[in-house]
């Protein structure tokens, strides 16, 4: 079993909250995330949107691109319009060799909304998501036709938060649409990590190895907190750091076969958390757990 380990650049500034890291430029982010070990790394606000800019750039600091965010809206959006909207994202990430897009899903989303209440988000009908996941299904079939595979983002804040709604989205859905796991949300959510990764093991195609801090999760007040405010309290972190036993999770991903990239992402104050200490506290524990459980790190630069 082999794994890439890389890492998004919201630890270093924070594309929602613009004074987490606003200032912090994308050289500091990409030569202390190479500083910390990493092979990958997400795009962010502040990458250039085209890969006769950004290859140049990754290519100076030896790194990866290994996937990125990809603001979707088809839960209201057109099918054909979806299509134009992702083709230039799409270009940048087959141009640069990337895994995966990353599908999230932010029609009348509240993940970015400072002042709506954890309870306020979208809540599907079944109905609903049966039409949603058809839809759904179309645009990953049609994105893997151009030459680029989806990972569909299961997010807090989102009409796909919970793990009934990620079963759902998964019923109504063909093994096209592959998932992207991230433990720290679904644990935010209050869904059983292991249970997820047994039920679509075979249809996870990335990974986020976001961590919490379940005495901060514990004491939100899910009727007045936000999602953000959540994050400037300190709920998520990186693994080694948090609440999430990372071995067992890496574990039942090994039993189903997952291997690929591993991608570190914890949004948090940089002031209170310093992105490269955090980083090369996540990286160090990852690698560990990786290598405890027989999984060989492979460091390649698809972009020399």
């Amino acid at each position: 079993m082999k794994a890439k380990i890389g890492i998004a650049p919201i630890a270093w500034s924070n594309d929602d909250l613009p004074e987490l890291g606003g200032e912090t430029s994308l050289e500091t982010c990409l030569s202390e995330a190479k500083i910390a070990g990493f092979m990958g790394v997400e795009t962010g606000g502040k990458f250039p949107k085209n890969s006769k800019e950004l290859k140049p750039i990754l290519d100076h600091h030896e790194i990866n691109l290994c996937g990125g965010w990809y603001s979707g809206t088809l839960l209201d959006n057109d099918l054909e319009d979806e299509k134009l909207k992702v083709r230039t994202q799409m270009d940048l990430f087959i141009d640069l060799g990337a895994p995966c897009l990353v599908y999230g899903e932010t029609a009348g989303t509240i993940q970015n909304i400072r002042n709506a209440p954890l309870n306020s988000r979208r809540i599907l009908s079944d109905e609903e998501f049966k039409k949603y996941g058809e839809k759904i299904t179309k645009f990953f079939e049609w994105c893997v036709s151009e030459g680029m595979p989806l990972s569909f983002h299961h997010h807090m804040g989102t009409a796909v938060e919970t793990e009934k709604d990620l079963d759902n989205l998964m019923q109504n859905t063909n093994e096209t649409v592959k998932l992207l796991f991230d433990p720290g949300h679904m644990a935010f959510a209050g869904g059983n990590i292991i249970n997820v990764i047994k039920k679509y093991g075979k249809r996870i195609n990335h990974f986020h190895a976001k961590d919490v801090r379940n005495e901060v999760l514990n004491s939100l007040n899910r009727e007045k907190d936000s999602f953000l405010d959540a994050v400037l309290k300190g709920a998520f972190t990186v693994p080694g750091d948090g609440s999430l036993n990372y071995t067992d999770i890496i574990s039942n991903l090994k039993d189903v076969g997952y291997e690929g990239w591993f991608v570190v992402e914890a949004e948090q104050d940089p002031k209170i958390c310093p992105p490269l200490e955090y980083a090369i506290i996540g990286f160090n524990s990852l690698s560990q757990s990786l290598r405890s459980l027989d999984y060989e790190i492979i460091n390649d630069n698809i972009n020399k």
